[in-house]
């Protein structure tokens, strides 16, 4: 069996350029892809890394050579990828991205058609497989190369989605952090009542004050700040990709993606009483409360796009979400967006005439949590057994959903390895008693840096 390129991780693809993944390779790919698929039309999107022109181009005409015809969209959000592939009933799709990846890296996230994600488990392995075996079979007919713009026909789409007079004439900062927000802001600015104090909104793959990660503390205080600054009603982030969006409150404080997932889903239960709402596993007492609350069916599911998507899809969900900052509706057919969360929190804010503090206020006041906190380790199997071994006997739940969670009565804890690397994501919540999560987190912590072999670079 052919070996399986390095680039080639659970989701998409990923890696170094060009030491792991070039245009020869892409190529590949593309014709590894077209084979796979079959005649077709697929989207070619790219994101502002300065590799992904040429990255996109060979992929492209990977793709034309064993047949398919591409459309180019050019630089776009990843979304714009998605909503090609599912408004104009493609073949599939291929965004050329790494997101919030280091400087130097560069990947591909690939769809089929009606946006499903290709996975490892449903067929990127074998792509990848296919594309370093080459022999690819001779196609009938040199694929068509076509521009395609779809801002602003998904201009629309998101507008659609909201109701209009309900948003609130607000100031908002908005923090592009040079990664592929920008344009799409741009679209729908002047369609709706806010005013847009706009920070690193051009993209610049070289991202001079860093690759956008908000996700990472050390990456907000310039959201936060401009916030304060300007007294703005919100604060908004996004990653490279403009797939997540992150949040701050009139005070600039960050708010976590745990309680955006619980405002969100009380949203969607508002559209559709009765309706299911999917999570991920690493913290979920909120969550599954406020579904409870507003009538709605929780059901817990392992964390990843590929994995979320497919249960929503499978239980016909309203929405879903991660306290990672992605989110999942739909109206979309269950794919991600960056900029229908914003939109949506726009909307309740609007509809209920309360700042975004007091709408999670109280969430976050009941179930207070850390957030999750990174551990690069040596053995990292290690910790999660002294983790184990200090606390499962005492556990009155234990779940493995996705890595350990130990539900302790009055605090719970979530513990999971990272697929790629050495990293321990630790992630530690409580019912109303901030002192004792706060003292159950570094207790953890203590367990783990105690048994996990040592940090490493």
């Amino acid at each position: 069996m052919p070996s399986l390129p390095s680039c080639i991780k659970a989701y998409d693809i990923r890696g170094r350029v060009p030491q792991d993944l070039d245009a020869d390779l892409a190529y590949r790919l593309g014709r590894a892809l077209a084979a796979r698929i079959g005649a077709g039309a697929l989207a070619v999107g790219r994101d502002c890394r300065t590799s992904s022109p040429e990255l996109a181009a060979a992929v492209g005409a990977g793709l034309a050579e064993g047949g398919c015809d591409v459309r180019e969209l050019g630089l776009c959000a990843t979304e714009q990828v998605y909503h090609a592939v599912i408004a104009g009933k493609l073949a599939g799709g291929v965004m050329v991205t790494a997101s919030h990846n280091p400087l130097g890296w560069n990947g591909m996230k690939i769809v089929a058609a009606d946006a499903v994600p290709v996975s490892g488990d449903s067929g990127l392995h074998a792509i990848g497989r296919a594309a370093v075996a080459g022999g690819f079979p001779v196609a009938p007919r040199l694929g068509s190369t076509t521009p395609l713009d779809v801002g602003g026909e998904y201009r629309d789409f998101l507008l659609g989605c909201v109701d209009a007079k309900a948003l609130p004439s607000l100031t908002i900062v908005a923090d592009a952090g040079h990664g592929c927000a920008g344009p799409v802001l741009d679209l729908l600015e002047p369609h709706l009542p806010v005013r847009l104090i706009k920070l690193r909104h051009e993209p610049d793959g070289t991202f001079p004050t860093g690759v956008p990660n908000p996700l990472l503390p050390e990456n907000r205080a310039l959201t936060a700040a401009a916030v304060r600054e300007h007294g703005a009603d919100l604060g908004l982030a996004w990653d490279g990709d403009a797939d997540r969006c992150f949040f701050f409150d009139e005070t600039g404080a960050f708010v976590e993606g745990y309680y955006l997932v619980g405002l969100l889903a009380r949203a969607a239960l508002r559209r559709e009483p009765g309706g299911r709402i999917v999570h991920d596993p690493r913290l979920v007492w909120n969550t599954v409360d406020t579904v409870r609350e507003a009538g709605g069916v929780p059901l817990q599911n392992k964390t990843g796009h590929a994995f979320m998507k497919e249960r929503m899809r499978a239980e016909d969900a309203v929405y879903g979400g991660e306290m990672s900052a992605h989110h999942y509706f739909r109206e979309f057919r269950w794919c991600d967006s960056g900029m229908l969360p914003w939109l949506r929190v726009l909307e309740e804010m609007g509809r209920t005439a309360l700042p975004l503090s007091a709408l999670v206020g109280r969430m976050q006041s009941a179930y207070p949590a850390s957030g999750e906190i990174n551990r690069r380790l040596a053995d990292p199997q290690r910790a999660v057994a002294a983790v184990a071994g200090r606390w499962l006997d005492r556990a009155v739940a234990v779940d493995r959903t996705d890595g350990l969670s130990l539900d302790l009565g009055a605090w719970r804890l979530n513990l999971r390895e990272s697929n790629t690397e050495p990293v321990l994501r630790l992630n530690v919540e409580s019912r109303g008693d901030a002192a004792l999560m706060r003292e159950m987190t570094d207790a953890v912590l203590a367990v783990i840096d105690g048994a996990g072999g040592g940090s490493v670079s």
